[in-house]
């Protein structure tokens, strides 16, 4: 009876273990999918920088606004 009773409580102990596995890793998969901006090679977007200059970005928003 002892053996069967470390073999269920190792069993129990070892499906919780996977538990909090999964647990920790759609925690943590959730904080990356919130957090997470996508990088863009080599598209049009890349070429210009982190912070355009105030000038093109106004000129952005006028042709936006179909202003010219």
């Amino acid at each position: 009876m002892d053996q069967a009773a470390v073999f269920f409580a190792g069993s129990v102990l070892t499906m919780l273990g996977f538990v909090v596995i999964v647990v920790g890793v759609v925690v943590i998969n959730n904080i990356l999918y919130k957090f997470w901006k996508p990088i863009k090679l080599f598209t049009e977007d890349s070429w210009k920088g982190f912070n355009p200059p105030v000038t093109v970005y106004s000129e952005v928003k006028k042709e936006k606004d179909g202003e010219k």
